[in-house]
């Protein structure tokens, strides 16, 4: 049985969402939820019929927003610290945490370790498209300087990623850059470009607009760019969401236009809510792990021990590391 690693102290609004997400996970899917925090706290949350079903491991500190992600490798007593070593010693498959992404990133990272041959992980995020599936960005925030070798390994692992946890037979991965042609792109996109050529499903440069018009399936970027990208995106949409509402609240006709459409608004909600897709897998560690939104709700922690036990049965671990060992013969 896959067992998941949940730092129930790490999100914006205390354990109850997190809780709550992880017994709407367990009645879907059968798993071994450990559920890493105040171990009082956690038990007060949970109905009787399922104390016998979830393990709690007993952490006493939490790491907050504010908090420098370098200091958790000293804080060993902490939730996330906790969590995370249940993955290194074998105890747990994976890891979710809605907590402070920099010390869960840095832990996973220094604490787990690489896959062999991998320089640097890179967060995943997925991205709605109008052809209604999605794409993959990355990185989306834990690489904010990177080199060509690190964009070309990001194509790498996208591409097997795509094909694992998407699974799309060959998926287009696309080098975001300020314009489609070969000579567009500052010199360390342009250098990458180079390394990309003739591996599987390189289409080349990409822009922008192709991260949404179904075009492409992995977009390549560093961790500054995609960051940008990422929350300007969720701008974009909370900004649009904005003006239909008060386009409506301020028009009688736009009122009996909306209860019309009504549904179409139900699924716009559904392509651009992060809660549908529940995290971020920061790929290129050995093990699996998570990073979901600090304002989780118990939706979006039920999607991301989901997304954590179909990475931990895909094998993309594996593939990455076999296809980067071919090609350093």
């Amino acid at each position: 049985m896959i067992r998941i690693a949940i730092d129930a102290m790490g999100g914006d609004f205390g354990p109850e969402p997190i809780v709550k997400g992880t017994l709407e996970a367990l009645k879907e899917k059968s798993f071994q939820p450990i559920l890493v925090g105040k171990k009082d706290e956690i038990l007060s949350l949970l109905p009787k019929g399922y104390k016998d079903k979830i393990l709690i491991v007993d952490a006493d500190d939490v790491i907050d927003m504010g908090d420098a992600a370098t200091d958790a490798l000293k804080r060993q007593e902490s939730s996330i610290y906790k969590a995370i070593e249940l993955v290194r010693n074998g105890e747990a498959d994976g890891v979710v945490s809605a907590g402070h992404s920099g010390a869960t990133m840095t832990l996973a990272t220094l604490r787990l370790g690489r896959l062999k041959n991998v320089l640097r992980p890179a967060l995943v995020t997925s991205m709605p498209t109008k052809s209604g599936k999605r794409s993959i960005l990355m990185d989306a925030g834990a690489n904010v300087d990177c080199k060509a070798e690190h964009l070309f390994q990001f194509g790498i692992m996208g591409y097997y990623y795509a094909h694992d946890m998407y699974k799309l037979d060959n998926p287009r991965v696309g080098l975001l850059a300020n314009g489609e042609e070969d000579s567009k792109g500052n010199e360390v996109t342009k250098e990458a470009f180079k390394m990309l050529e003739g591996q599987k499903g390189f289409i080349g440069n990409v822009e922008g607009n192709n991260i949404f018009d179904g075009s492409c399936d992995v977009i390549v970027c560093d961790g500054f760019i995609g960051n940008l990208v990422l929350k300007a995106s969720e701008g974009v949409a909370s900004t649009i969401s904005f003006f239909i509402k008060e386009y409506i609240r301020k028009s009688p006709v736009a009122i009996t236009g909306a209860l019309l459409m009504r549904k179409v608004f139900k699924l716009l909600k559904k392509q651009i809510d992060y809660a549908e897709i529940g995290g971020a897998p920061l790929v290129g560690i050995k093990g699996c792990a998570i990073v979901s939104h600090g304002k989780s709700n118990p939706k979006a922690i039920k999607n991301a021990i989901f997304q954590a036990i179909r990475y931990v049965n895909t094998g993309v671990n594996e593939h990455i590391e076999n296809r980067l060992e071919e090609l350093k013969k």
